[in-house]
């Protein structure tokens, strides 16, 4: 909301790090809050191709009312810790733009929804992540997920999400990591989707030589901006998907808002989607 209005009302000073900045002390403002987990990532256009970028007074970009920006941020509270990442454009996205934005989002739905048996090990969930970037032959250089601490590293292993195949640790009841699928336009502009799961016993019809089965419950509710979405090429579940996380997010969030017009901002944010 914040970023949308300072953007649209022409704030010439509107940058990368005053944004940054903005987003920390918002944050700070929340009960049980300690600190950042790390320094925000604000990327506009070719800086958000970057993927670990961080914007200095010095070189940080102009946002404007066009610009698409990627932002990753988190912070250290008494109850545990957060990463959240979210792409935003706020002018008019190209087709090729909300090609790959819905594809990562495509990967991220796929990573959310996965049942998987005890003992697999996140190397082998790492291709749910990637399927519908690959198959238009595009990928991302960077891991799908990593493991959280509670209000300790932000990055934290054994367990990891990704295609280094070394790396066999079972993804267990109860661990926290990230989904967090990209894609990075060198030059011109960066997309990641990321939020936090838990992951939990799964209720399956069956249960193939009593292995057990597990599954993801989502921890965070942010919206994720529909207007990036080709819902062309997103099929009935995920069109679905992106209904009830929206549903939850505002079922839990507009409660603590106090401002009306962030109130309405969130309700259109989070309004059904449809083809029709």
């Amino acid at each position: 909301w914040w970023l949308e209005k300072q953007a649209g009302e022409g704030n010439k000073d509107l940058n990368e790090f005053n944004v940054g900045e903005k987003v920390s002390s918002l944050r700070a403002e929340q009960n049980g809050y300690v600190e950042e987990s790390f320094p925000s990532i604000v990327g506009e256009g070719p800086h958000g191709a970057v993927v670990h970028y961080r914007a200095t007074e010095e070189s940080a970009r102009k946002i404007t009312k066009d610009s698409m920006v990627l932002l990753d941020s988190g912070g250290q509270f008494l109850c545990g810790t957060t990463d959240v990442t979210r792409t935003h454009h706020l002018g008019t996205p190209s087709a090729y733009e909300t090609m790959c934005y819905t594809r990562v989002l495509k990967g991220h739905i796929a990573l959310d929804s996965a049942t998987f048996p005890v003992g697999t090990p996140g190397m082998a969930l790492d291709t749910f992540a990637r399927q519908h970037l690959w198959s238009a032959g595009l990928d991302y250089r960077h891991g799908t997920g990593h493991g959280v601490g509670a209000a300790l590293n932000v990055h934290e292993g054994p367990q990891s999400i990704s295609p280094r195949w070394g790396n066999t640790t079972p993804i267990k009841d109860g661990m926290i990591v990230s989904n967090e699928p990209g894609y990075y336009e060198d030059g011109q502009f960066g997309i990641r989707i990321e939020n936090l799961l838990i992951c939990r016993e799964a209720k399956t019809e069956h249960n193939f030589q009593g292995k057990g089965y597990l599954s993801f419950e989502c921890l965070t509710f942010i919206p994720i901006q529909t207007k990036l979405m080709d819902l062309k090429i997103m099929s009935d579940d995920e069109i679905a998907w992106v209904n009830r996380y929206h549903e939850q997010v505002w079922e839990k969030i507009s409660p603590r808002v106090q401002k009306e017009e962030v109130k309405e901002w969130l309700q259109k944010a989070t309004a059904k989607i449809s083809r029709e």
